[in-house]
């Protein structure tokens, strides 16, 4: 696998898809102070979980990619409580960092403690997830999650020929992303009046809680035809379940964030399809973004929200994906 990091600048132009924010070289002013320096220094990385290999990969890119840029890290996570996110914040506040990159827990719950760092000079660069206000963060770099829901559901519709009953695995409330995918999954299958969605059950992007919600489901709706799940996590658990029930090869099923398990039950034929998010790319975005906004005070970005297309991951190219990366 090759890992390319892409210049900021050159990667948001590819992307084309800048979500409307108030950035802009005024709003990068009003985020952490920076500027003047040569880089380098220490930068804290904040994220949600290691153990799930989305968040481990996230870490993985911005370790290395900080590195590169001869900068020293430290490593936390929060997941997804607000108030462990506020104390790892505030410690790197205390250790006066140079730089925080963070994977928020929660839209609203993230705004006060980022406005902290703000307020303290030291600039924040978001990846992942954004939080309810622009003109803080000095970058919120995230997965098109719309966009990536609405290929993910217009290819399971058509593995599941567009009739049957079907249940759904929410992510965790409190993250945006959970809404907004199950929102772009319901705009796609809506429009199919023999698709009919039976249950739901939220499993927070966990595997295990997925098998267990999915057994709870299929105690209540055995006969059903599809799983659609916010993410592979809660995918491969409910894969798990119907693999014990002796049902998976009726089911159809749809992942989300394209990691290398997923990629394997695609290839396989277990799973319908997944959506790679280009979370490499993200996070070296959003490290790029950070360490410009350290060494010059300004950030490279006309806005400070930006979305990355993902990836429908069928079997066609499910050999190809590694790492949340598409071999060329």
């Amino acid at each position: 696998m090759r890992r390319t990091i892409l210049s900021t600048t050159a990667a948001i132009a590819a992307t084309g898809l800048a979500l409307t924010g108030c950035g802009g070289s005024e709003e990068a002013d009003a985020g952490g102070e920076g500027g003047g320096g040569e880089g380098g220094g220490e930068i804290s990385i904040i994220t949600v979980d290691p153990s799930n290999p989305y968040w481990s990969a996230e870490i993985d890119t911005a370790e290395t990619v900080a590195e590169e840029m001869g900068y020293s890290t430290d490593t936390s996570a929060h997941g997804n409580d607000p108030d462990e996110q506020t104390r790892l914040m505030e410690t790197a506040i205390n250790n006066d960092v140079d730089g925080i990159l963070l994977d928020p827990a929660g839209a609203d719950e993230s705004v006060a403690i980022v406005q902290k760092a703000v307020d303290a000079g030291i600039p924040v660069s978001l990846v992942n997830a954004e939080i309810a206000e622009t003109g803080l963060a000095e970058a919120q770099i995230v997965s098109n999650n719309a966009q990536g829901a609405t290929v993910g559901a217009e290819a399971w519709a058509e593995a599941m020929e567009y009739e049957g009953t079907y249940v759904e695995l929410l992510g965790k409330p409190s993250d945006n992303n959970a809404q907004v995918r199950s929102d772009g999954y319901e705009g796609v299958l809506s429009q199919y009046p023999d698709l009919e969605k039976v249950g739901e059950e939220i499993a927070n992007w966990d595997r295990q809680e997925g098998q267990e919600k999915m057994e709870q489901l299929l105690s209540r709706y055995p006969d059903i035809d599809g799983v659609v799940a916010g993410n592979d996590e809660m995918a491969l658990g409910a894969i798990n379940a119907l693999e014990q029930e002796g049902a998976l090869d009726d089911v159809e099923v749809l992942g989300f964030d394209g990691n290398d398990d997923a990629a394997q039950a695609v290839a396989e034929g277990d799973m319908a399809a997944t959506v790679l998010q280009p979370i490499t790319e993200g996070t070296t975005q959003a490290m790029e973004v950070l360490d410009e906004v350290i060494r010059t005070g300004e950030s490279p970005l006309e806005d400070e929200k930006v979305a990355l297309d993902c990836v429908l991951i069928t079997e066609e190219n499910a050999d190809q994906l590694q790492g949340f990366s598409l071999e060329q």
